[in-house]
């Protein structure tokens, strides 16, 4: 698992392994080795590489998400708690996956605009999976459109409780 964040952090930094290695005071064979799995660091040297690279290592709580059906049998999941987003990922050009946006491919949506991401929002809590949830829904984004969204009665009424106990 640290594979992945340290290579999570590396990307985000918009930093190659030279740079990363070079600020984390490790080489880059070895930052390499950890990245794909090879070697495994210490909870310290994670947390420098981490660090290094402009991020901190935390504790978050996991997402858990229930499973709901419509009347119509099409599924649709609701978290215990609302997502949160950093801002550039809240506020980002996207573009969704085919299984959400199969009628407009390719379209690139701007969350930065209201209504382009009340759009995106009520897609992915339509047809959205619990990874597509995380990935584009943001908590208190959603609680401010939460009035504005055309959806469902039945996805509406389970999120419902979510959005006015404002957990998130």
């Amino acid at each position: 698992m640290a594979f992945d964040l340290i290579r999570r952090a590396r990307d985000a930094a918009n930093l190659n392994q030279a740079e990363l290695a070079k600020l984390a005071k490790t080489s880059r064979p070895t930052l390499s080795a950890y990245e794909h799995g090879q070697k495994s660091p210490t909870m310290t040297t994670a947390q420098r590489i981490i660090e290094a690279a402009g991020f901190e290592l935390a504790i978050e709580p996991r997402i858990r998400f229930e499973l709901h059906t419509t009347t119509r049998g099409r599924p649709f999941h609701v978290p215990d708690h609302l997502p949160r987003l950093s801002a550039p990922a809240a506020l980002a050009k996207v573009r969704l996956p085919l299984h959400l946006d199969w009628s407009d491919r390719g379209r690139v949506f701007d969350l930065s605009d209201r209504r382009q991401r009340t759009r995106v929002y009520a897609i992915v809590l339509r047809e959205g999976t619990p990874a597509d949830l995380i990935e584009y829904i943001d908590g208190v984004l959603l609680v401010d459109l939460w009035e504005d969204l055309v959806l469902p009665r039945e996805i509406r009424e389970a999120w419902t409780p979510l959005i006015r106990g404002g957990n998130g």
